[in-house]
């Protein structure tokens, strides 16, 4: 077996290791989601007790990982009614291979995105829980933060990801590999073999057919762009369109608005919104994209104003097709401060 292979082969069998010591029954596949409602919490997440209880100054917090032999820090940002932190906390931190491989290499610090208690960073600059979660553009809880022992910041996760792809992140820290090649990178060394569906790409009427002329830096489009990048023979994209694209008022949304199928993959030639050449597949790549179906959302002048990265069921897609749909987004330069907005709206406060 050659170095490649024995690589691919390793994390393979850690990530089914995972997968399988999974608490949530019936017991997930590889690439399989939990499904559950995504309306807020009636009753509050409670944390798991090995949090560490932190005063939330950032640089001795991982100061103190450090000097107990860890690799480094998680900042876990939640809330207490979000469905998202409920699926992770319980298929993810509720598998005892991922809770202790987690606090063996790491310490991990919650951040209520809503809070208002102070955080010291590791520049020394204070700030409150939900403006350093804005800084961090956290639309999507869960979102996790790695440092490593050098205070930098590592990886990014956004959004519920299935065990196998977040043990993967967690190995991808402890491991040192992000000294080396990019999560995405890392991640397609070990794919897993698990094949879904057929072979082709679910369709949807609200998807434009090629040439895929997505230009519009030097003449503004007069609609938002969303780009959905995904895989044949993949269960999630499945889960997306027998789910949330099936919902009548997602595709009410999605048909005010240009939106774009592409195969990760592929090499299908298009032009992008910042007026470059390249094929899909080259696209994905410098987008650093590892999960599907992602989505990309993007204003009528090419910039890109939100993705989503992770599993996504209908009540958060409606949402963010609200915050494009609206033109929330051209007032609030993040998602969660469209909805921070939108709460005090409900509740009088502006």
């Amino acid at each position: 077996m050659t170095w490649r292979g024995r690589v691919r082969y390793k994390l393979a069998c850690l990530c089914l290791a995972a997968v399988s010591q999974c608490l949530v029954q019936p017991a997930l596949s590889a690439q399989e989601v939990p499904q559950f409602i995504d309306t807020p919490l009636e009753e509050p997440l409670v944390l798991p007790d090995w949090f560490k209880l932190s005063f939330l100054d950032l640089y001795d917090d991982i100061d103190e990982a450090v000097a107990n032999g860890k690799r480094g820090v998680i900042v876990y940002f939640g809330q207490k009614d979000c469905p998202y932190c409920k699926a992770h906390l319980e298929t993810n931190w509720g598998n005892p291979d991922i809770v202790k491989y987690t606090q063996k290499h790491f310490d991990v610090i919650a951040i209520d995105v809503k809070g208002d208690r102070s955080i010291t960073t590791v520049d020394g600059a204070v700030y409150d829980e939900k403006t350093f979660s804005a800084m961090h553009r956290t639309n999507f809880t869960p979102s996790l933060l790695f440092y490593d022992e050098n205070k930098k910041e590592v990886l990014k996760l956004h959004g519920y990801l299935p065990p196998y792809k977040f043990r993967a992140a967690l190995e991808y820290v402890a491991d040192g590999h992000y000294q080396k090649e990019r999560f995405n990178d890392y991640l397609a060394r070990a794919e897993m073999a698990e094949n879904y569906g057929e072979d082709a790409l679910n369709s949807h009427p609200s998807f434009m057919q090629p040439p895929y002329l997505l230009e519009r830096n030097r003449i503004p489009a007069k609609n938002p762009l969303a780009v959905f990048f995904e895989q044949r023979r993949c269960h999630p994209c499945d889960v997306l369109h027998a789910g949330p694209l099936s919902d009548p008022a997602i595709t009410s949304k999605l048909k005010s608005m240009d939106v774009v199928q592409l195969d990760i993959d592929s090499k299908t030639k298009l032009i992008t919104p910042d007026g470059r050449r390249m094929t899909a597949a080259q696209w994905a790549d410098e987008l650093e994209l590892f999960y599907t179906p992602t989505i990309l959302f993007f204003d009528e002048s090419g910039k890109e104003i939100i993705r989503i990265s992770s599993v996504v069921w209908v009540y958060r897609l409606n949402n963010v097709l609200n915050y494009i749909v609206s033109g929330g987004y051209e007032k609030y330069e993040t998602y969660q401060l469209w909805r921070q907005h939108l709460a005090r709206k409900k509740a009088g406060i502006e």
